[in-house]
């Protein structure tokens, strides 16, 4: 293996950039990335790795995000990590972007894919100072700009911007189309020279699994795949029918942005989803829109979670495992009658997942499949196809 190094050569352009949030508080820092003006929701993020999955996975649509790690941008970016096409992050904010990305798998330094990508970054700011704002006062609108004089323009374009509750964001990052999803899991070049290469499980059942794009993670396809499953991928606004077409063994919902009140076409999918009878799970905006169909409420986190270090107990085993998670709404408490809670978040004590008593139905909020984030829940994959047996 070869170890590819590279420099950004204007991550010290020191061009002034600045962070306006809603409450007026305004952070001064220097531009990197691309240098459009955008606005969003700004969140942080506790993950030291695995900011390219981050800034590509759809469920950050609409988002600004602030990493906690003091620097990002050392390992670059390739190819094979990214959880979708184009990125849906609308800005990231770091105390320092490194000039060096330094990696084997490497293909482009940070600063040069947001460029390409139209994304604005914004560093040299206090980031602590940022997430004490974010944690005392709760995730809020924001806009990144190198216009740093024209402070009166910048609060009117934020005053008038939508803000997330309400917004049906999962149309705008699902799938055109029907599609069926072969990739597996990536290996290390090493292993697969071995002959050990493949991550897919070779059973004499292989269920098809239809998953419902709501802004689906390709890691999460890539696991369903890994435990011996066909994937079909439908788009958020499909039909009972047209999944049932398609000969399913289950159902699969998937994570996504946004508030899920307002996916209120796909809550109304799903109730016809239950009454086949066929075995569901669904993850993180599944898992709310999930439980929604079956009676339950939800609502928005003060600062939501965002990180891959989240504890989560099973109440059936009481084992904890470490998690990643992405939401900023979560299930209400206590839960209707026919519904079990399965998972409990142990920092707040919020719905991390629940079953439907006497039906093949189950959901989780974190995300199993991690990227970036520990392992320790990628079992419930395994578990699912079982379900479909």
């Amino acid at each position: 293996m070869t170890n590819k190094t590279t420099t950004t050569n204007n991550i010290k352009s020191q061009v002034p950039a600045l962070l306006m949030l809603e409450n007026g508080r305004v952070f001064h820092g220097y531009s990197f990335g691309g240098n459009q003006e955008k606005v969003g929701e700004v969140v942080f993020n506790t993950s030291l790795t695995g900011y390219q999955e981050v800034l590509s996975d759809p469920s950050y649509s609409g988002q600004i995000v602030v990493f906690t790690a003091v620097q990002i941008g050392n390992t670059g970016v390739n190819e094979e990590d990214r959880e979708a096409k184009t990125p849906r992050c609308v800005g990231l904010v770091v105390k320092e972007n490194s000039p060096v990305s330094s990696s084997w798998r490497a293909d482009e330094p940070l600063d040069a894919y947001m460029s390409k990508q139209g994304m604005p970054g914004i560093e040299g700011i206090d980031t602590r100072a940022l997430t004490r704002v974010l944690r005392d006062e709760g995730a809020q609108k924001g806009i990144i700009s190198t216009q740093v004089e024209d402070l009166e323009r910048l609060k009117n374009v934020l005053a008038k911007a939508p803000g997330m509750k309400g917004q049906d964001l999962a149309s705008k990052v699902t799938c055109e189309s029907a599609h069926e999803f072969k990739e597996t899991s990536w290996v290390a070049p090493d292993i697969r020279k071995s002959g050990h290469a493949s991550t897919e499980t070779k059973t004499a059942f292989n269920p098809h699994v239809i998953a419902f794009d709501f802004g689906v993670k390709s890691s999460i396809l890539k696991n369903l795949k890994d435990v011996g499953c066909k994937v079909t991928v439908l788009p958020s606004t499909a039909s009972v029918k047209d999944a049932m077409d398609l000969n399913p063994s289950g159902f699969f919902l998937s994570n996504g942005p946004g508030d899920p009140a307002a996916v209120s076409y796909a809550v109304e999918t799903v109730k016809g989803l239950i009454n086949t009878g066929k075995p569901i799970f669904g993850i993180c905006l599944g898992h709310q829109i999930l439980s929604l169909a079956l009676g339950a409420e939800t609502y928005k986190l003060q600062f939501g979670h965002h990180g891959g270090n989240h504890p989560v107990m099973d109440l059936k085993t009481g084992k904890v495992a470490i998690t990643s998670q992405n939401h900023g709404f979560a299930v209400k408490q206590p839960l209707p009658d026919h519904l079990e809670m399965t998972h409990k978040n142990l920092y707040d004590g919020t719905v991390e997942g629940f079953k439907v008593k006497g039906k093949p139905i189950m959901a989780i909020q974190y995300h199993p499949e991690a990227s970036p984030g520990p392992h320790d829940a990628c079992y419930l994959f395994q578990e699912f196809a079982e379900m479909m047996k």
